[in-house]
């Protein structure tokens, strides 16, 4: 009798039955415990917007001490930062997060100074700072802010024509001076005319285009505050002479350069690569896309930039000087010595053919203990500018360049882009197509195929 319940058809597909529904339980479990004991997740957007940056990816695996970001919010509403949160303590295991509701623990929140719902403390070793605003910027500004423990100040040099700091127009640096505060760095104007030496607490000179000569004493500061291992970026434009757009030569400084095995080419590139009209840009704007092997590049592959009125440069080395490349010109760019008119004969046989190099970084040897100078050299400053810093890569590029400059090399990486605006503006004519297409056309066209089917088969 029992045999043959054992062999009946009811017992088999119980017994199959019973199988594999202990197979999808345990399949289940053992998913549920992987997934708890290792989150992860994929970030399909095409700007990695729910995922942390490189640059904040960076600075969190490299903590050495424990690090805590309490988070200070009504009990209800605790999630919404808890999405950001997590992804830093999904970072490392050295990031704990803390949720404070200020109602119930008012104590804590007076000693932390939480004036608002929603804030984020980071503290790292004895180290607390508030994020700014519950983004990954200001969260991840909090942190730097807690590992640098000096003031750091870009100076950049003004009375000679260069682009300024504080202007908001296409051909000023306020978005740059913007980027460089979420960096957490400060910025001045510096005019070496009145005095001519660096402030001693500049971290880093620019010089952005200047377009009259630099007078002897400046050029002099500038020489001596980098030798001495201060830290320089150099933008200097072709020196086009076409009528009220007269640029300097500005020999004086281009000597102290050479001196430094950096020389500047008087002439300007031309690239003729067809890519440049798909960004809708002419050949006065040198496009770049590969890059040597350098901090300041080394995480941009893949990332394009572009150049405006750029001349090329020449490198070596030196008895004091290390010099590297950054980056050249395409293959399909030239250059033309032709700087005094509009005009330019793409087929002169003097041109001089691509690639050329754009960009120079280099170090010089203070014979000072722990004292480098560093210097980067381009041969461009309107890529910086605010009518072209948003282009594809620029302002990882600019931001890039004054970290390395700055002896900040861990900040160095590709920033978070904004959100892609991808909605679709049409014409009134336009969406009475789409509004016919989708409530009529398409329907009839289902209902049409259906009688038909319908007709065949009767």
């Amino acid at each position: 009798m029992a045999s043959q319940w054992l062999k009946a058809r009811q017992t088999k597909y119980a017994a199959y039955a019973t199988i594999y529904i202990l197979i999808v339980i345990a399949a289940v479990v053992v998913a549920n415990v992987l997934a708890d004991r290792y989150n992860k997740s994929f970030d399909a957007t095409s700007n990695k917007r729910y995922s942390l940056s490189d640059q904040t990816a960076k600075i969190v695996k490299g903590l050495k001490q424990d690090a805590v970001i309490t988070y200070f919010n009504q009990s209800t509403r605790f999630r919404d930062g808890k999405d950001l949160l997590d992804q830093y303590a999904n970072l490392s295991p050295k990031v704990q997060v803390k949720y404070v509701d200020p109602d119930k623990d008012p104590q804590l929140a007076r000693e932390a100074g939480i004036r608002s719902y929603g804030t984020a403390v980071v503290q790292v070793g004895a180290k607390k700072e508030e994020a700014k605003s519950m983004t990954e910027e200001g969260v991840t500004g909090a942190f730097i802010r807690d590992l640098k423990s000096t003031t750091r100040t870009v100076c950049f040099v003004a009375g000679s024509g260069e682009h300024q700091l504080d202007n908001g127009d296409r051909e000023g640096l306020s978005h740059l001076k913007d980027y460089l505060t979420r960096d957490n760095y400060e910025s001045k104007t510096i005019d070496l005319l009145q005095k001519a030496e660096v402030p001693s607490d500049c971290t880093a000179v620019v010089v952005a285009g200047p377009t009259r000569n630099y007078e002897q004493p400046e050029v002099d500061a500038i020489k001596k505050y980098v030798e001495d291992g201060g830290r320089a970026l150099l933008m200097l434009d072709a020196p086009l002479k076409m009528g009220h757009s007269d640029i300097a030569d500005n020999d004086a400084l281009a000597n102290v350069l050479q001196s430094w095995g950096v020389t500047l080419d008087k002439n300007l590139i031309l690239d003729l690569s067809p890519v440049g009209q798909i960004f809708g840009l002419g050949p006065q704007v040198a496009l770049v896309s590969s890059y040597s092997s350098q901090p300041i590049v080394n995480d941009m592959k893949g990332t394009a930039t572009g150049f405006p009125l750029s001349r090329s440069l020449e490198i070596k080395n030196t008895d004091k000087t290390t010099v590297e490349k950054l980056f050249d010109s395409s293959r399909t760019s030239l250059a033309t010595n032709n700087l005094s008119s509009p005009e330019v004969n793409v087929n002169d046989p003097k041109n001089t053919k691509g690639p050329l190099t754009i960009a120079a970084a280099g170090t010089y040897n203070s014979g000072k203990p722990n004292t480098e100078g560093r210097f980067v050299v381009m041969g461009s400053s309107a890529w910086a500018s605010n009518g072209f810093l948003s282009f594809n890569g620029n302002n990882d590029l600019a931001l890039n360049t004054i970290n390395w400059l700055a002896s900040d090399e861990d900040l160095i990486s590709i920033r978070p882009k904004p959100q892609d605006d991808r909605r679709i503006t049409m014409t009134r004519a336009q969406l009475s197509w789409v509004r016919l297409t989708s409530q009529f056309l398409l329907p009839l066209v289902v209902v049409v195929a259906g009688v038909s089917v319908w007709w065949k088969r009767r």
